[in-house]
Parts: structure tokens; C-alpha cells; sequence
């Protein structure tokens, strides 16, 4: 792969993720500031997990059997692009939810479309892929940046005397929004979000040409039946249904940490300023990167299961210090980099893992069974009891009482690191091999 391809598909994934980390992270403080009611909430946070289990059942191989990928990557982020800018100025319930259920529909298969261009134009998958995908996570990091600069109360700024640039930039980025102001300023992700995306909608026509795949003779055309047929094996269900419990307590943390940050000490939130939240939060992703180069000699040491009971006991840990030391705002800030732990050591190891023990003709569906809960009903569990949790049960007369919170997805973590101990038992490498070739 000579050295312009690769620009070209590094710039893609950091596109492709920018965007969906330019929305996401505070998308749950502004719904309420709508009066939108936490069914609400619900059902527009669904809109993304929704078009994920579409996916797996419809549009990611309907895409990649009969557009060529980059066409369809630009146009789907053309009209997802203007999707998402309509947002800002939408303020009920029915077009807001339209819009971004439109937006995700068409980003979501973008995701496995982004992955099928860079495979399709490497000489070698296992060396350069690493380095390209590496985009995606500087994507989601630089997006919390532009907030630094956008989330910041201005009329605090021009009204303080400031002595040359490095004054006035201290103050700029001492002026974060906070409360009402924050909420309201929320609605410029959707500006910066849906920027990148016309971008990457024009930046997708100039990337090499990746022709459709039509189904090979003999291939299934439902590939998901093929993949659900997989779950007989008993090791592959019980790591299944923990991937569920695991990535619904990942998609909590971000249900609910912008708000917790944003929150005011005296009302048990940490106080952080408004344009500081994203960059906070992005800590997360920084670590993702450099625990991923110690992924390989970590599943080494510790095995399969050991790795990934430390991934899951990687969010108890957070939501621990979240819920007991909610006043130490440094300590709340450096457990940030508990994510990289987190994400790498259970999802990248499940990834990792059942690409080693499925043969190449299942690999793909074992892949989609997966993705469908990392991706999909995980994050739509999240999403429908995010909001009632911190809305209604846990909220005392306006306040949240964030200890409590906190404590239910910990306890989760815990049942899902004990389960696995107890339960996950995946047989030698060949024996697997045979398990999954045997289900299909």
C-alpha cells in the first residue's frame, strides 16, 4: 500500500469517527434542557443501537453486495450530514427524533464500509490495518477539542482585561459554560458533527475505488442465522450475554458522566466547566491507544479470561471512585484512563478472540453475533435505562443523587467479571474450531 492510499484511508477513519465523537458525549445533558420527557430520551438515544441491529440484519451486506463502497460512504454522509445540522435547530420531539434516527440509519453502516475500503486496498491486513484503524480513536479525540473553544462563556471573556494572547487564552479557557448556558451551547456538536460529515462525504470521492461484492455461490443470504446458530456452543453464549452486561455498563458511563462532570459540587457532581467536559472525558481514549500496544503481551500473560474479567472490573472501578469520591476532582479526572483497560482488555480482546478460535467461513458472523451487542442491544439497554435512572430514580427534587447511581452499574461489572470467572471455559483452539464449524 503505497504512501498517499494510506493518508487517504487514515484521514477517512479519523473522519468517520470525529463525527460521532463530536455529538455523542453530550447529547444526554441537552435532551432534558428540550423538556424532552425520559421516554423521550430513550427512544432519540435509541436511534443509534436501532440502526446497529438493523445492520446486522439488512443494510451492512445489502450495502456491501451492491454499491461501490465509496459511493455509497459519500452519499450516506451526505444526507446524514444535513440530518445531523437540522438538529440544531429542532426543538420537538417527532422531528428530532426523525432526524437523527435518518443520521444513524446511514452512519451506522458506515462503520463496516470504512473497514471493508482499507481491507480491500492492503497487501497485508495484520500490519497496516493497526495503524489506519489508529485514526478512528484520533477522530474521537481531536472532535472533544473544537468544545474547548465553542463552550465558552464570551461575554465573561470580553469583560475581563486581558494583557496579550497568552492572557486572553487563559481566560478563554477558564470560561467554560456551565448550567443552562451549557445545555444550550450543546447544540453546536450538531454544527461541528455535521460539518465533518459533508466533509468526509466529499473527501469519500476522491478515495481508491472499491467495487460491490456480490454473494459468492454457495453464501448464505441471511448471514445472521448463520451467526446465531453459533450461540449452541456454551462457551461462545455465556460470552455472549456478558458482552451484553459489559457494554451496557460502558454505554452508561457515557449516558451519565457529562452530566456528573458538569454538575455542580454542591449538588454532588464534580464541577467542571462546560468547554472541559469533552477533553475530560477523551482521557479515555488517549489510554485506549497505549493500552492496546499491551494488549498482545497481556493476553499472554494473564490468558482469555483473565484479560477480560480485568476489562469488565475496569468500569466497577470507575464507577466506584465516581460514586465515593465525587469532591476529588483530580482523582475523578485520572480515573478517566481506566477506559483504555476497559475497552481494549474485554472488547478488542473479544474481537482478538474470536477471530483466533472460529475458522475463516464463520469468522464474519461470529464477528456480526458480537457486534450485535457491542454495537446494538447493549448500548439500547443504556440508553432506554439511562435516562429513568438519572431522571426519575435516582433524582431527589431536582437532584441527582449520584452515589446511588453510580453503585448499579458497579454492581453490574462485578456480576459480569463473576460470571465469567465461574462460567467461561472456551475449549483449546482446535476444539473450538470444530465447535463453530459444527454449529453452522
Amino acid at each position: 500500500m503505497n504512501t498517499t492510499i494510506r493518508f487517504k484511508l487514515l484521514l477517512m477513519m479519523v473522519l468517520e469517527f470525529f463525527i460521532w465523537g463530536a455529538w455523542y458525549p453530550l447529547i444526554f445533558g441537552y435532551l432534558p434542557s428540550l423538556g424532552f420527557t425520559p421516554t423521550e430520551q430513550s427512544w432519540i438515544l435509541s436511534a443509534f443501537p436501532i440502526a446497529a441491529i438493523v445492520g446486522m440484519f439488512f443494510s451492512n451486506q445489502f450495502a456491501d453486495r451492491n454499491f461501490a463502497a465509496e459511493r455509497f460512504l459519500s452519499a450516506s454522509h451526505l444526507i446524514g450530514g444535513a440530518a445531523m445540522l437540522s438538529l440544531v435547530w429542532t426543538r420537538t420531539f417527532w422531528p428530532f427524533f426523525g432526524a437523527m434516527l435518518v443520521h444513524c440509519l446511514l452512519y451506522v453502516p458506515t462503520i463496516s464500509i470504512t473497514n471493508s475500503i482499507a481491507f480491500s486496498h492492503m497487501k497485508d491486513a495484520q500490519k497496516e490495518f493497526g495503524f489506519v484503524r489508529m485514526g478512528g480513536t484520533v477522530g474521537w479525540i481531536l472532535a472533544a477539542w473544537p468544545m474547548t473553544f465553542i463552550l465558552v462563556d464570551w461575554n465573561k471573556v470580553h469583560a475581563t482585561n486581558t494583557d496579550g494572547f497568552v492572557s486572553w487564552l487563559g481566560t478563554v479557557l477558564a470560561s467554560g459554560l456551565t448550567g443552562a448556558a451549557l445545555q444550550a451551547g450543546t447544540k453546536w456538536t450538531f454544527v461541528v458533527a455535521g460539518i465533518a460529515s459533508l466533509v468526509l462525504s466529499a473527501f469519500s470521492l476522491v478515495l481508491p475505488h472499491t467495487p460491490p461484492k456480490p454473494a459468492a455461490q454457495g453464501e448464505t443470504r441471511f448471514a445472521w442465522l448463520e451467526a446465531v446458530r453459533l450461540l449452541s456452543a456454551p462457551f461462545i453464549l455465556v460470552l455472549w450475554l456478558v458482552t451484553f452486561v459489559d457494554a451496557t455498563v460502558h454505554n452508561l458511563f457515557f449516558n451519565w458522566t457529562g452530566t456528573f462532570l458538569g454538575t455542580a459540587v454542591a449538588a454532588g457532581g464534580v464541577g467542571i466547566a462546560g468547554n472541559w467536559i469533552m477533553p475530560v472525558m477523551s482521557i479515555g481514549q488517549i489510554a485506549e491507544i497505549l493500552t492496546m500496544l499491551i494488549l498482545g503481551v497481556t493476553l499472554k500473560t494473564l490468558g482469555w479470561r483473565a484479560t477480560m474479567i480485568v476489562g469488565i472490573l475496569g468500569h466497577a472501578a470507575r464507577f466506584a471512585v465516581f460514586a465515593f469520591l465525587p469532591q476529588h476532582q483530580e482523582i475523578i479526572i485520572l480515573v478517566n484512563v481506566l477506559h483504555g483497560i476497559c475497552y481494549a482488555f474485554f472488547f478488542a480482546t473479544v474481537y482478538i478472540f474470536v477471530d483466533e478460535f472460529f475458522p475463516k467461513d464463520v469468522r464474519a458472523s461470529a464477528q456480526g453475533l458480537f457486534n450485535l451487542m457491542i454495537l446494538g442491544f447493549g448500548p439500547l439497554a443504556a440508553n432506554v435505562l439511562g435516562p429513568r435512572l438519572i431522571g426519575d430514580t435516582f433524582n431527589r427534587g431536582g437532584v441527582v443523587d449520584f452515589k446511588s447511581l453510580f453503585l448499579v452499574p458497579c454492581a453490574a461489572a462485578i456480576f459480569g467479571a463473576i460470571v465469567l470467572a465461574l462460567l467461561f471455559h472456551p475449549p483449546h483452539k482446535a476444539q473450538a474450531q470444530h465447535a463453530a464449524s459444527a454449529t453452522g
